[in-house]
């Protein structure tokens, strides 16, 4: 129990036969919600950090690298973002890195889980100005449902998902029946992004691979990228595609685009590394080009491995 006198850690399976074992200096706050566990707490080396049934879902370290990697390469490359859709994304870090895009005129961000969304509003104040922004359009309830409801089109759609777990919530979101619909919702130039997963060298294989391929199935162009995530204890991969041409900008494009439309310095990406985000590894790769999974609601399915638990123990 949490009220025991005994150091917290936090255990996760990362893969069969691999676990990574955490020191929690201290437990903020917890919560039960409808749909899952969550917490925040302070956990070396990372710092706070927001947790989801056991497992990390972004710390102060190192959120600014997976936020900034999912939301600006779309932003950057279409020409004039105005519209951003979010499927996802409680914690808030999405929409504040959208919003801090100077073209953006609305956000509509979607997230099943109001005890989520509202514990993060309490425990999070990086986000506050991002929940106050009035160009945000917060609703709780399903993504997809909601994208389908609404009469309008996005310059960029944002899945920022769960992982596809076997059994979970999300994964029919990774289908190319979901994809397909999706670009009815994209406005002409649209570009969709999804997290991937992991895209390490093991584990790139198991969602992020299949993803990309599924993507390719559905859209014209798709471009796939990773970086390490520390905290994530392995790579992570994005995937970004558009029936338009995906013209990647420059490095001082990019740079020239960052200084324009953005507010404030990203802490991660830059012209110069965002060509690194881009540079995938020979051997995923291979990988890409070889895979021949295309994930569908009614076939064939590809699942992360995650399993998290905290608990009371003795750290030996």
């Amino acid at each position: 129990t949490w009220g025991s006198s005994a150091p917290l850690r936090l255990e996760e399976e990362i893969e069969p036969g691999l676990r990574g074992l955490y020191h929690v200096s201290r437990l903020l706050a917890s919560a039960k919600s409808e749909f899952q566990d969550v917490s925040v707490m302070d956990v070396q080396p990372f710092g706070r950090a927001l947790v989801i049934d056991g497992l990390i879902q972004s710390t102060q370290l190192d959120e600014h690298v997976y936020h900034e990697c999912l939301v600006h390469p779309a932003l950057l490359t279409h020409p004039h973002p105005r519209r951003v859709y979010i499927g996802g994304g409680g914690e808030g870090s999405t929409a504040r890195e959208v919003l801090r895009h100077k073209t953006v005129e609305r956000c509509v961000m979607v997230d099943i889980d109001k005890d989520v969304v509202a514990f993060c509003k309490e425990h999070l104040p990086e986000n506050a100005e991002a929940f106050a922004d009035a160009r945000l359009d917060l609703r709780i309830d399903c993504a997809k449902a909601t994208l389908e409801r609404l009469d309008e089109q996005f310059d960029v759609i944002i899945m920022d998902l769960d992982d596809p777990l076997e059994g979970g919530p999300c994964y029919q979101l990774y289908t190319k029946e979901f994809y397909d619909f999706c670009k009815t919702k994209l406005a002409p130039g649209g570009i969709l992004v999804t997290q991937s997963g992991a895209a390490g060298v093991s584990a790139h294989k198991l969602v992020f691979s299949p993803i990309n391929r599924t993507l390719r199935e559905s859209f014209a162009h798709v471009c796939a990228f990773n970086q390490a995530v520390y905290s994530f204890l392995d790579e992570w991969g994005w995937n970004m595609a558009s029936d338009s041409p995906l013209a990647i900008p420059t490095q001082n494009e990019l740079d020239g685009r960052i200084a324009e439309r953005i507010t404030g310095e990203l802490q991660f990406l830059d012209g110069k590394s965002f060509l690194g985000v881009l540079s995938l590894s020979k051997r995923v790769r291979a990988t890409l080009a070889k895979e021949d999974v295309v994930m569908s609601t009614t076939g064939t399915h590809r699942f992360m491995h995650g399993q998290g638990q905290a608990k009371r123990a003795r750290l030996t």
